[in-house]
């Protein structure tokens, strides 16, 4: 029975009727556990934005000569993308172990997005406001075309079937965070934005790369690890910080070219075999 208030005109609806609405919840509406790791996701790439600006961004606009401030905000910014990397990691391995809510791939999309293709994006546009040698509309060009091809590596994952164990193009994590490794390893400009936009192609390029299982999750959890530790010796100055970081950047960059040459000569190599098997074949 529903109670009128006659002050309000408000209905009362008694508990057991609302935990029967609540058991007859859609399940498009309920949220899983893995959706509440892809929630993280997405916190800790809208945070990253949020340290990039206040720490790196508004200090180089107000003129302010705290440099320890701006490494500490870009190493934490940084943190945060390899923190929203982790939770995309485990959000889909918790999502195969229990269940998923049918809204789960549309949430992940949209904060894969936000933490792998915004967040980086504006790393590299205050890149090109602060950095002394930068261009500042070529870096928001970069910036654009960095944004751009995570959305259509996204749109298409959604679209496209891919044989088990594999993605279509670079990985929208590995490539934010090899975007980001570029623009910490401090090269020159022409040669930093050519580096970057070599990336966003293959984002959206068609290099099978293997997705993270077993050992190979194990692996990438590792690094993520380690490139932590790198971060945080660097933003708290300790002794060979600077260069353990631009090691693991120039580490990170030069995977992030080998994978691609790998998987090309692969390619190669099925395709002569192929042909080969198909020449005996036809060999009376």
């Amino acid at each position: 029975m529903t109670v009128i208030d006659p002050d309000t005109q408000a209905g009362w609806v008694p508990e057991s009727e609302c935990e029967d609405d609540a058991e007859d919840m859609p399940l498009s509406l309920r949220l899983s556990i893995a959706d509440t790791l892809t929630l993280g996701n997405a916190t800790c790439g809208f945070m990253a934005v949020y340290f990039t600006t206040t720490g790196i961004l508004i200090p180089h606009l107000t003129g302010s000569d705290e440099s320890g401030m701006a490494r500490h905000s870009a190493a934490t910014a940084v943190i945060l993308m390899l923190l929203a990397a982790v939770f995309d990691l485990f959000d889909g391995l918790v999502a195969r172990k229990l269940r998923s809510s049918p809204m789960g791939a549309e949430l992940d999309n949209l904060s894969d997005l936000i933490s792998f293709g915004l967040a980086p994006a504006y790393f590299v546009l205050v890149y090109g406001m602060v950095a002394d040698d930068a261009y500042q509309r070529v870096s928001a060009l970069a910036a654009i075309v960095v944004l751009l091809a995570v959305v259509l590596r996204l749109a298409r994952f959604s679209c496209v079937t891919m044989k088990d164990g594999m993605f279509q193009g670079m990985p929208s994590p590995f490539g934010a965070l090899t975007v980001v490794s570029i623009v910490l390893l401090e090269l020159p400009f022409v040669p930093t934005l050519l580096a970057i936009i070599g990336v966003a192609w293959l984002m959206v390029s068609r290099v099978e790369y293997p997705k993270p299982r077993g050992v190979l999750a194990v692996a990438m959890l590792s690094w993520i690890v380690a490139a932590m530790g790198l971060l945080a010796a660097w933003a708290f100055d300790a002794p060979g910080g600077h260069l353990l970081l631009q090691t693991g950047c120039a580490l990170q960059v030069v995977l992030g070219a080998v994978i691609p040459l790998f998987a090309t000569a692969r390619r190669v190599n099925t395709f002569r075999d192929n042909r080969r098997e198909a020449r005996a074949a036809q060999l009376p």
